[in-house]
């Protein structure tokens, strides 16, 4: 394996020019290729007149020249997790300029061909890094980084695992704008000559794929990735070539943890840590599913009043950090006990979210949980739950509201009635994003009126089958006709997508829609089933769909997405 360059060096101390850096459909691109790019981007940056500039990109390799561009200019990166518009809109007052795959009114740089490379090393102490939390909890918080906790961090990830990594190819399904992709899948490679795939994985076909295209893979992951492995892959030939897995981002769980070393042959590393805190610790569950974690190289941690504190050379000074964690010590490492309580008032009386929670789970009926403040002043409290085997069976067998009545009694334990949850929505899955999240936004989006009352009836890596109940309350049918009301085609694809991007890992942007057929009205009230099938290529993933009924078909149409228009 070729030595590891400290990252403040990287540009000075450089590697051979055709020393491999990256991978993407099909071609290596080389430390010369990388040095080039970082110098034109580096040239744009010091002739604009501003200083901070929030970058997006779909193309690792892309994101790491610009990456390194901002830095050797002396200059700082914002980097959003998505560039929606009410996100771009947040920033405007924070940056100078936005970069990469951003919308065209915002889109102010662009690299310089042909720049001269010029490079020394990069100062430790620059604040040259902002980050955003996921927002799960609300919007997301900035946090400010200082390159020297950045480069520890990487240090202390190739002192850990360098050895175990070897020269394996990392590929990932985490995309780079958060801080676990951003180390694992760019920088840790970056400094030790490990070539990585400049394309996030969109789905579990993608994974199998990139790793039998691997002589040596490293995967990096989150929970809720790891958990949607479906079964019906060839999944024992790619993890012939799968060297380790990566996990974080949340807590993985017992039954994903299964899932992943049936269907991989090996189990993850799990990676405890927060965007505030960078890594804190690690383990590796091979047998044993209550094994403890074991800070990182670096990392001190102590227990106060059961809550986890942490001093590390990740944070920006050396002074203790309290997280939000429950936790217990021990002579092997420490062991979680979950978050702490999330505090909200309902008609002035303080509810804990998580006790909340904690009881909904003891009732043995739903595998996970997230309650959500609601803009509703009779019912602020809105719950979405993911119903296990005996869970669907009862509301399958009894209905939704035997269901509610049953998790509302273990609920009863622990609040009162009136500030219980009094609006459910039950699902396959929580709706994470890109970093394994379910963020408010998009939890109370569920409770969107205009959203219809949904049953997953089957799911596979390629296809799914969702049941919809459609009644005249929806808002779509007002005004759409008053003495017949008609379901509005748009609102037939748009389902397609919402429901697709909810079920699949799908690119970000919709590049056309094809075939759109309309065969027969759908009238209220009526109980359709929405079909959906992907197919991926290195070009595009094409969501196909099809919405029937017990009349027959209602409509079809194909939605083509990928990551550039």
């Amino acid at each position: 394996m070729v030595e590891r360059v400290p990252l403040q060096n990287l540009m000075v101390s450089g590697r051979s020019a055709t020393q491999p850096v990256a991978w993407r459909a099909g071609a290596l691109l080389s430390f010369g290729d990388f040095r080039r790019s970082v110098a034109a981007w580096q040239a744009a940056f010091e002739a604009h007149p501003g200083s901070r500039f929030a970058l997006h990109f779909h193309d690792s390799f892309e994101f790491a020249c610009a990456l390194f561009g901002v830095w050797h200019a002396g200059k700082c990166a914002y980097l959003p997790s998505d560039v929606l518009p009410a996100t771009c809109a947040r920033l405007e007052d924070s940056v100078d300029g936005f970069v990469g795959d951003v919308p065209s009114a915002y889109a102010t740089v662009a690299p310089q061909a042909g720049a001269r490379e010029s490079f020394s090393a990069l100062d430790p102490d620059a604040q040259a890094l902002v980050i955003f939390t996921s927002g799960s909890s609300g919007e997301p918080s900035a946090i400010k980084k200082h390159l020297r906790q950045i480069f520890s961090e990487v240090a202390t990830l190739a002192a850990l695992w360098d050895e175990q990594t070897g020269t394996a190819r990392v590929t990932g399904t985490v995309s780079h704008q958060h801080i676990y992709g951003l180390l694992f899948r760019v920088l840790w490679p970056l400094a030790s000559a490990r070539v990585f795939a400049a394309q996030q994985l969109a789905n579990p076909v993608d994974i199998v794929a990139a790793l039998r295209q691997a002589e040596s893979a490293a995967l990096v992951a989150s929970p809720a990735q790891l958990r949607r492995l479906p079964e019906d892959l060839p999944w024992s030939s790619a993890a012939e070539r799968l060297r380790v897995v990566f996990s974080s981002g949340g807590p993985l769980p017992d039954e994903a943890l299964a899932q992943t070393r049936l269907l991989l042959g090996r189990a993850p590393i799990e990676i405890y840590g927060s965007s505030e805190t960078g890594g804190i610790a690690h383990r590796q569950r091979h047998e044993d599913v209550a094994a403890a974690w074991q800070p990182m190289p670096g990392v001190t941690v102590r227990i106060v009043d059961e809550m986890l504190q942490v001093s590390s050379a990740h944070l920006a000074d050396a002074n203790w950090l309290a997280t939000e964690d429950r936790a217990s010590g021990g002579p092997d490492g420490f062991v979680m006990l979950g978050r702490a309580d999330r505090i909200i008032k309902i008609e002035e009386r303080r509810v804990s979210l998580s006790a909340i929670e904690r009881a909904a789970l003891a009732s043995k009926l739903i595998a996970e949980v997230r309650l959500v403040a609601l803009p509703d002043s009779h019912h602020p409290l809105g719950a979405v739950a993911v119903p296990n085997a005996a869970g669907w069976a009862l509301y399958e067998h009894h209905g939704k509201r035997t269901l509610v009545q049953a998790l509302d009694a273990a609920i009863a334990t622990v609040a009162e009635g009136s500030v219980r949850p009094r609006r459910w929505r039950f699902v396959a899955s929580l709706p994470n994003n890109s970093q394994g999240k379910a963020t408010e936004a998009a939890l109370a989006a569920l409770f969107d009126t205009r959203r219809p009352p949904s049953r997953l009836l089957s799911r596979s890596a390629e296809h799914a089958a969702l049941g919809l109940t459609i009644d005249e309350r929806l808002p779509y049918f007002k005004g759409h006709f008053e003495a017949a009301p008609v379901l509005p085609g748009v609102t037939q694809v748009e389902w397609a997508i919402v429901y697709g991007r909810e079920l699949f890992e799908l690119p970000s942007q919709i590049l056309r829609l094809e075939s759109l057929k309309f065969y027969r009205i759908v009238a209220p009230p009526a109980k359709l089933v929405l079909d959906l099938q992907v197919r991926c290529s290195a070009e595009a993933t094409v969501l196909a769909y099809e919405m029937t009924s017990d009349a027959g078909r209602h409509s079809s149409g194909r939605v083509v997405f990928g990551s550039h228009p």
